[in-house]
């Protein structure tokens, strides 16, 4: 007997080493081969099938050749398209096959759905091979061989599975039932393959390999394939439209690929960056038509933000990563100096215009006013003088004299000027010194202080880019030489602050910061190892900041932050500096195949960001267009009246053409944080701002009357104060004036610390897995405003984002929840409304996690409106709630009546909605509004105790029950048990699961991996 079960061991370790040596037992009981799912003693089996207790196998003959079938194959996100047990994609669907990608599908076997977590661990010229891990610790492996057979192809699919569900003696069902499945979704191929022909109009793409690295890219991996540059220094004399140039660039792009103008017709779609001298409804479709595209689709930029030209660079690449494009065109062009001396001349352009009806197939980008009603009324909507103010602040940031911060910046535009001087593109090719960059002459006269003419952006330019970007299937189709290739290895973009006059500090840039961090993560390097840097080089500001954000020195040589010399020097485009940015670095990066290279394209006044980290080196995983969510500092309210004490953070002086200071712009800070941005044209004040240093001086503020004061420094100050910067200084400020003539002198002033920015209208605390959410604002009985509610949309988001916090409370500060909307901020026209979340930044769209209301006080209208958005509402025995808008001549349409209606009883949603009438906590516990009721002040700490009950609990079962608590009312009967197992799939097979049931079994508490 023992003898029998070594020898019984011994055969199975032989099977599972060789699952043929089963076939030719099949063969020799039965006198004939096993089932035709069964793999052919020729085709190879994976060596990597004998780490699995069993195995699957299928096989099928097709009519299509090799290489088109694997094209096919390894798009991943057609897997619905043919796998017959496919049910879904958990999270994001795949791309096409890539070493190391990952996703999840929802497998469906024996009418059990399950979750697998799959990562493509093998992909050559002939198939791929896929690890993955399903539910209670169950492995898979999936090999994917195409083999030519004559004019068609063979198809092989070998699985192995092992793992606690495979030992059991369910064992062999599930190998069996995997079996069925892949014949099935095999016999199902052919006609996807038919079919994604029909759609696509030629066959399928296929990886490529790359020949210098060996890697094997996936087929739809975006590639830069052709740049070109156009630079027309003399105004074209027929006085050419943006259009034209554009075409131009397009054509040289489409040389340097090596393929010829031919490559431009096959284009499936035209990315453009929208022009400023020349607004076009649909610059795309005139491209298209002229290069013979006429059926691409076309992606224009928004109206303004030098950001368009990395951005649609990025949602190109995003576009081509899908699969949606083969082949886009990228362009931008402008025409200003042409249009320049057009008016000179007292000559119109015939440029085109075109009908009302015509648009691109989608526009991308933000377009919003760049102003508020603070910033505009100082005469803040000029770029420079914008960005002179914010240099000024930059300055009392570095702690330099103006002296020694104009010096600064002359050297670092003049460093810009010598790459402008080897760059053939360049509009102005010349080198400067630091000395002709900082002094007033006629040809070079100040602007707005600090800058000269020499260190402002030059619009007035002739200017076009054209990038070719391809799948690199397309690009190895076409026959363009891999030594052209460069990789769009990860694109993001995001926004600041959106008003400069609100943003905490002027010299900095979180979303910057932010971008860079994840770019550079994605790609899997560190600033230290970009080797071509092009930073927007509007003005002297943009670079300094943007560097000191991203960890990059401002003055290394071997480093310069420019390949084109900046928009001074290389040109200004409008929105299109970026394309001639990513134009040059494409050159660079091809001559230095291993390098890498950052370009950073900024909107409005380092408001809109978007950058790209590029190499012709292949990406280390598929591309992503990132996005993340930027944590922003507490927002400053902006004023443009104010009387009372203040301290200078920046100022700017714009200039007229006669060489004299037309008016002063000054932002000073309050004690209590806000900034109030004064316009004054009083001679005394610029004469002496132009004299002296007002940066952190105390000064009085009357309408536009400043004046500079002593500093009564408190007792609590440090020694700090005794420092030319006075950072660390704590400061009261007293009027002291003598006479009824306000004195301008400073002599004898010390400077003093920037008062910090308010608290934040919206608090987030994390205890563990829980999220406390405040609203802060108790002085208006937490009433909200605009500012409060971009503030808790922004923490929603950043709840959402985070995979630690399982749970958030939402409450308010000072003992109240929240009396609802600002009625005194609305009637200034200062709406609670969001882009994203909607009225009171959460009621259109709460989170998908579970919300826990903690109320204190009365929640009524507005404050009822934001309790409901919650799940749980954990109340104070004194609290009360109602939507009494009905008494008022409104209806509470924030989501009162209707989630009133979901939660209660018909009648008593009714009479709330009808009578308007408060009630009481325990009466709302009584109906089920609430789910408990705390002692008056204990309301948070009974929330958070209810919180830490739920955060114990699998995060992916929490989801589950939730979603399918919410999604339940539009379930049929009929498919209700069907839609709730769809629903807890995820959650059902997961590694949680498992964890949960060996946890229960081994006595401990369980560890949570949310997967």
């Amino acid at each position: 007997m023992r003898k029998r079960l070594r020898a019984g061991g011994q055969l199975l370790a032989s099977v599972r080493r060789d699952p043929r040596i089963v076939w030719e037992l099949v063969a020799g009981l039965t006198g004939h081969g096993g089932e035709s799912a069964l793999a052919p003693v020729e085709h190879a089996l994976p060596a990597g099938l004998a780490d699995y207790a069993r195995t699957a196998h299928a096989h099928l003959d097709l009519d299509s050749g090799a290489a088109a079938t694997l094209a096919y194959l390894v798009q991943l996100q057609r897997l619905p398209e043919w796998v017959t047990f496919h049910a879904g994609w958990r999270g994001e669907a795949p791309g096409s096959a890539a070493l190391g990608v990952e996703y999840t599908q929802v497998a469906k076997f024996m009418g059990i759905p399950a979750d697998v977590a799959w990562t493509v661990t093998e992909l050559s010229d002939s198939g791929l091979a896929l690890r993955g891990r399903g539910p209670q610790g169950l492995r898979l492996g999936l090999w994917i061989t195409v083999a030519p057979t004559g004019s068609g192809s063979s198809v092989y699919i070998d699985a192995g599975l092992s793992g606690q569900p495979i030992d059991g003696p369910l064992g062999a069902t599930v190998a069996r039932a995997l079996g069925e499945a892949l014949r099935d979704s095999l016999a199902a191929l052919p006609a996807a393959l038919a079919a994604a022909k029909a759609a696509t109009g030629h066959p399928a793409r296929k990886a490529v390999r790359h020949r210098a690295s060996g890697v094997v890219l996936a087929p739809t991996t975006p590639v830069l394939v052709g740049v070109g540059q156009v630079v027309q220094r003399t105004p074209d004399p027929s006085y050419g439209d943006p259009a034209q140039l554009a075409l131009r660039a397009l054509r040289a792009a489409a040389a340097d690929t090596g393929a010829g103008e031919r490559l431009l017709a096959q284009a499936n779609a035209v990315f453009a960056v929208s022009p400023t001298s020349w607004q076009y409804r649909d610059l795309g479709a005139l491209v298209a038509q002229a290069v013979g595209a006429g059926a691409a689709d076309t992606v224009q930029s928004s109206p303004f933000g030098g950001d368009g030209g990395q951005l649609v660079l990025n949602e190109a690449a995003a576009a081509i990563a899908a699969g949606d494009y083969d082949l886009v065109l990228v362009t931008g062009a402008e025409a200003g100096a042409t249009q320049a001396a057009a008016q000179r001349a007292g000559i119109e352009p015939a440029w085109p215009v075109q009908d009302s009806a015509v648009a691109p197939t989608r526009t991308v980008g933000i377009d919003r006013a760049a102003n508020n009603a603070v910033e505009s009324a100082a005469g803040l909507q000029a770029p420079i003088t914008m960005y002179a103010l914010l240099e000024s602040a930059n300055r009392q940031r570095l702690g330099r004299t103006p002296a020694e911060h104009a010096a600064a910046v002359a050297e670092l535009w003049s460093r810009l000027s010598a790459v402008a001087a080897g760059n053939p593109n360049a509009w102005q090719p010349q080198e400067f010194s630091a000395a002709e960059i900082a002094t007033v002459t006629e040809a070079n006269r100040m602007i707005s202080a600090p800058y000269t003419k020499l260190e402002c952006a030059n619009l007035t330019v002739d200017m076009a880019s054209g990038i070719i970007m391809a799948s690199a299937a397309a690009a190895e189709a076409a026959g363009i030489p891999q030594d052209k290739w460069v990789f769009l290895h990860a694109g993001a973009s995001g926004t600041d602050e959106w008003f400069v006059s609100e943003r905490s500090e002027l010299a900095a840039s979180p979303a910057i910061r932010t971008l860079g961090a994840v770019a550079l993560d994605h790609t899997g390097i560190t600033a230290e190892d970009l080797t071509h840097v092009d930073l927007y080089a509007c003005f002297p500001v943009a670079v300094q900041i943007a560097a000191r954000e991203l960890g990059l020195p401002v003055d290394d040589p071997k480093r310069p932050l420019s390949v084109t010399g900046g928009l001074t020097f290389g040109g200004g485009p409008g929105n299109n500096y970026g394309g001639h940015a990513v134009a040059s670095l494409v050159q660079r990066l091809r001559a230095e195949p291993e390098s890498f290279g950052l370009a950073t394209s900024v909107g409005w006044y380092l408001t809109k960001h978007a950058l790209g980290v590029y190499s012709a080196t292949p990406p280390r995983q598929g591309y992503r267009h990132l996005t993340p969510v930027i944590e922003h500092p507490p927002a400053r309210p902006a004023r443009s009246e104010y009387t009372g004490e203040a301290v200078v953070e920046a100022y700017t002086l714009p200039y007229g053409r006669d060489g004299h200071p037309e008016a002063a712009i000054v932002s000073v800070l309050t004690p209590k944080g806000d900034r109030v941005l004064v316009r004054s044209t009083d001679s005394a004040l610029l004469a002496a701002l132009t004299e002296d240093d007002w940066l952190g001086l105390p000064v009085t503020v009357d309408g536009d009357t400043i004046v500079p004061v002593a500093a009564r420094v408190s007792e609590s100050a440090s020694d700090a104060e005794e420092s030319e910067s006075g950072t660390d200084a704590a400061v009261a400020v007293s009027s002291e004036t003598a006479g009824s003539r306000p004195q301008l002198s400073t002599a004898g002033l010390r400077r003093v610390a920037l008062p910090p920015p308010p608290p934040a209208p919206v608090l987030i605390e994390r205890r563990g897995h829980v999220m406390i959410i405040t609203i802060n604002r108790p002085q208006a009985r937490n009433a909200i405003n605009l500012a409060a509610a971009q503030g808790l949309e922004r923490a929603i988001d950043s709840y959402e984002a985070d995979a630690d916090a399982r749970i958030a409370i939402l409450t308010g500060a000072g003992g109240y929840f929240s009396a609802g909307m600002d009625l005194k901020a609305a009637a200034r026209g200062e709406m609670p409304i969001t882009e994203k979340r909607g009225i009171l930044g959460i009621v259109s769209q709460p989170p998908r996690k579970p919300l826990i209301a903690a109320v204190e006080g009365p929640a009524l209208a507005g404050g009822c409106e934001l309790a409901l958005t919650a799940d749980l509402i954990v109340a104070a025995s004194d609290s009360t709630f109602g939507i009494p808008e009905v008494k008022r001549g409104l209806v509470a349409v924030g989501g009162g009546v209707l989630r009133l209606s979901q939660r209660i009883p018909r009648a008593v949603a009714m009479e709330l909605a009808l009578t308007g009438d408060p009630i009481t906590a325990a009466r709302a516990a009584e109906i089920g509004l609430i789910n408990q009721v705390a002692a008056p002040g204990k309301a948070l700490e009974a929330a958070l105790e209810l919180a830490e009950r739920i955060a114990v609990n699998a995060p992916l079962s929490i989801d589950a029950s939730k979603q399918i608590i919410e999604q339940a009312p539009d379930w049929s009967v009929a498919e209700a048990f069907s839609k709730q197992g769809q629903v807890a799939a995820a959650a059902l097979s997961s590694q949680d699961a498992g964890e949960g049931m060996r946890a229960f079994v081994e006595k401990r508490p369980p560890v949570w991996q949310g997967r």
